[in-house]
């Protein structure tokens, strides 16, 4: 009698439903999730993630034994002392989305003072967009998601709103939006730089360790390579439909 093979290793992280990043609703767990998954199988072992809103993810993903860490975060002073952070686990680009009906394209940040402006709360826009904040010249009304922005953004609520581009362009392909509200969207990509989102581990001894080790074997990867063909393989095909992930992931608990 044959026996089957050992189970690999199991290592979990929390997240927050952050499409097509990180999403259920995607092959491999989105972007960031197949990035993950395919370090640790080069490390020989497998990667599970656990979905919960914001708040509760970076608890548990900070201070529950359970969890590794969590992801995807963008890397902030503030976050040092929290995190030993990753490599890159996804390129992303902020922008500003608005009706094309009427247009928001200042030169800087501080061309958005007295603008209705929504962004998520909890989310790091990064250093620029806290010190314009901190000068006045943004006051942004927070949300509990990108999803919210964007309806409020469509029904006249906000003038504009601060989103992550591949985030917009998932939202405006979804059953909850339709062909004639993707044309009533427009962009402008110009006041912040291209950032990557990174795996947060625990700032712990045993955290810096599995970063090292996370690092290590990614290194040995092409993960750009591999974002590129994930864009390819599972985020839009040829008619603009997306492509879903073909069985049902459970979620431990509901966004």
């Amino acid at each position: 009698m044959w026996l089957g093979a050992a189970p690999l290793p199991v290592v979990r992280f929390s997240a927050d439903e952050w499409p097509p990043f990180v999403t259920a609703a995607l092959p491999g767990d989105g972007l960031s999730g197949a990035l993950v998954a395919a370090v640790y199988q080069r490390l020989g072992m497998r990667s599970e993630i656990e979905y919960f809103p914001w708040k509760r993810a970076m608890e548990f993903g900070l201070h529950n034994p359970r969890y590794a860490g969590l992801l995807p975060v963008w890397r902030t002073p503030e976050r040092e002392k929290l995190c030993h952070f990753s490599s890159s686990i996804g390129s992303t680009q902020t922008v500003l989305a608005f009706l094309k009906a009427a247009p928001v394209r200042p030169d800087t940040l501080a061309g958005l003072r007295g603008v209705r402006l929504g962004t998520v709360a909890g989310y790091a826009y990064g250093e620029q967009f806290d010190a314009a904040r901190a000068r006045g010249d943004v006051s942004p009304d927070e949300s509990v998601n990108d999803e919210t922005n964007l309806r409020k953004l469509l029904i006249g609520r906000y003038s504009v709103i601060v989103i992550e581009r591949h985030v917009l362009d998932y939202l405006l392909h979804t059953p909850q939006f339709g062909p004639g509200e993707r044309e009533r969207v427009g962009i402008a990509d110009n006041l912040f730089k291209e950032r990557p989102v990174t795996v947060c581990f625990k700032h712990t001894p045993q955290g810096l360790e599995q970063q090292k080790a996370f690092n290590g074997a990614a290194r040995e990867l092409d993960l750009e390579r591999l974002e590129r063909e994930y864009w390819k393989r599972a985020h839009l095909d040829g008619g603009g439909t997306l492509r879903r992930a073909d069985t049902g992931h459970a979620r431990p608990v509901a966004n």
